[in-house]
């Protein structure tokens, strides 16, 4: 596509149905998005924002999806196994954060849409999103047949796989629809089994309270014990419902993205844990300025390291979560005693 992306479709938001979004009002009531609050949001009338497109920009008549392939040719996580290394996701290993990354081309999306209907004499509104409006991107993904919702609720495409960042752009055109995607995980369920932390409580359905990209991300404070263990050697998110997927095999579909934004900077993947520990504020800005990872915040991606090395067997980061263990603050201090009392104790 001239914009950039690999896969686009369209979804109609004047007919369409989408029961899914009742599964995602059930998910919120039910807690499982944990500390986001912002996914709670709602509209005057008490409706969640994120399932209530219409009633957030009432003019909308389409939805297009756009799709971009992020995946880099190097090795899945669940096939890492060096001790002295920690785990940032896959879709952080660039230098550039994915927001910055499709907006300019979703804009460009949106010209393309406004020229269509200047030629037709036609005056329309759009309006672009990347992850912020009031849209649960993966449900509208589905029915614009970018692919299906998998078992472990990321979209399939059956060709690009799921390593994929999702846009979308409104608009108050009429557009034709295209068919919604059919769901082509049949018997398998190699992620809900995988899971070290049992996130993936049914097919399609996640407790985000348990998720390990959850809690290296978007859990501040303490890590309830019970997850630490399991969540091995990440440091940042994890890719291991994507990593075992069938449809994300390397020897089978899944293409490596050829874009640079995409490729990992150096050290970001599979990076030294004693790098990581080593690091103070001011580094861990420079390092990380412009990446997914600052929004884990220093104290939380410290957090997240003690815990990784604890979990790695290795007693030569005694000495320094021995220092992490003196730290002023008391997230980073109590995690690395944690991890020194695992690794003392093996």
């Amino acid at each position: 596509m001239k914009a950039g992306f690999d896969h686009a479709g369209i979804a109609s938001l004047q007919t369409g149905e989408f029961p899914e979004l009742n599964a995602y009002s059930e998910w919120i009531d039910a807690g499982h998005a944990g500390d986001m609050k912002y996914m709670e949001k709602r509209t005057e009338s008490g409706e969640l924002q994120r399932a209530a497109i219409k009633n957030a920009v009432p003019w909308a008549k389409s939805i297009v999806v756009c799709a971009i392939n992020y995946s880099a040719d190097h090795p899945y996580s669940v096939k890492m196994k060096d001790s002295c290394k920690g785990w940032i996701s896959r879709y952080a290993w660039g230098d550039c954060d994915y927001h910055d990354a499709l907006m300019p081309r979703l804009r460009h999306v949106e010209q393309r849409i406004c020229e269509v209907a200047g030629q037709e004499k036609m005056e329309i509104q759009t309006r672009a999103y990347v992850d912020t409006g009031p849209v649960v991107e993966r449900v509208y993904a589905r029915h614009a047949g970018i692919g299906w919702i998998g078992k472990n609720t990321c979209v399939i495409n059956q060709t690009l796989g799921s390593w994929l960042f999702l846009g979308v752009v409104l608009t108050s055109l009429e557009l034709p629809p295209d068919l919604p995607a059919a769901d082509r995980c049949g018997s398998c369920t190699r992620c809900i089994d995988s899971c070290p932390t049992d996130a993936l409580i049914a097919p399609g359905k996640m407790d985000a309270r348990r998720c390990i990209a959850y809690l290296t991300i978007e859990k501040r404070g303490e890590i309830p014990e019970e997850f630490r263990a399991p969540m091995g050697h990440h440091v940042f998110g994890c890719d291991i419902c994507q990593d075992v997927c069938p449809w994300n095999n390397k020897s089978g579909n899944a293409p490596p993205s050829s874009l640079t934004e995409f490729q990992p900077r150096p050290g970001f993947f599979h990076p030294d844990l004693a790098w990581l520990a080593e690091m103070d504020v001011e580094s861990f800005r420079k390092n990380f300025r412009g990446s997914p990872v600052k929004r884990a915040k220093f104290t939380g991606l410290k957090r997240n390291v003690a815990i990784a090395m604890g979990n790695s067997g290795n007693k030569e980061f005694i000495p320094q979560l021995e220092k992490l263990a003196a730290d002023s603050d008391p997230v980073i201090a109590g995690h690395a005693r944690w991890a020194l009392e695992k690794l003392r104790s093996s």
